[in-house]
């Protein structure tokens, strides 16, 4: 198996485990604020088999990886019932914000868990300089044994890297991501409309352009960096 594929099965791993991580922390914050039909509809879990879309979770993510784009997907939408909230403005925006934070909490623990195997080993920083390299796909990587360490590297950094893309991608205000959901809350009524309307080609668009603009790498790439420089100072 190539390393270019073991590497995509890491990072496919990561973005289920991400996903099921945003799902259920939409759930369970509509849950705590008075909304309980993603509760009872078996959401409020980390199963990933709950939460899995065919299309975004699977199909798509896989191809776009094995052609190069990012490791980007999305799960069954949280289902939310805005009526049962007590405050509906502030309530279903802080269902909405649940998600990307919860992407930048696992990121957090990862490295955490991370920095404590680099500090457990000797030569703990050499293998893990080894597994950001990897993971960043660096030409003339060295091949060497990482042992049961390197693996176990490689899939925590994965989920530094996924949950962190997912922490920078919902936040974008494109219809149907969450900083749509929250952005609409503060636009007048009839902008609002108009807003929640947008879809088809329009969103694809937006898609385009920050994918291709340098646009989403200006706000990921700060994080990346400074997660790389805590792990390797």
């Amino acid at each position: 198996m190539s390393p270019n594929v073991v590497l995509i099965l890491f990072e496919f791993v990561a973005l289920v485990f991400a996903l099921s991580v945003h799902e259920c922390a939409h759930a369970w914050a509509a849950s705590r604020l008075g909304d309980q039909t993603a509760r009872m509809l078996g959401r409020l879990t980390l199963n990933p088999i709950k939460h899995i879309d065919p299309l975004g979770t699977v199909i798509l993510p896989l191809l776009s990886a094995f052609y190069g784009f990012p490791l980007i997907g999305w799960a069954k939408p949280t289902p939310v019932t805005p009526r049962n909230f007590r405050n509906y403005k502030r309530d279903d925006t802080l269902v909405a914000v649940a998600g990307p934070l919860s992407n930048l909490l696992f990121a957090i623990a990862a490295l955490i868990v991370l920095l404590g195997l680099r500090f457990a080993r000797p030569g703990g920083r050499g293998r893990i300089l080894l597994t950001v390299a990897t993971s960043m796909r660096l030409p003339d990587v060295p091949v060497v044994s990482g042992g049961v360490l390197f693996p176990i590297a490689l899939l925590l950094y994965s989920l530094i890297v996924i949950n962190l893309l997912l922490f920078v991608f919902n936040l974008f205000p494109i219809p149907p991501l969450d900083g749509a959901r929250v952005l609409v809350h503060y636009l007048p009524y009839n902008a609002a409309q108009r807003f929640e309307r947008i879809g088809g080609l329009l969103t694809l668009l937006l898609f385009f352009v920050i994918f291709n603009t340098g646009i989403f790498g200006f706000f990921y790439r700060p994080l990346q960096v400074l997660f790389n420089r805590l792990l390797l100072m």
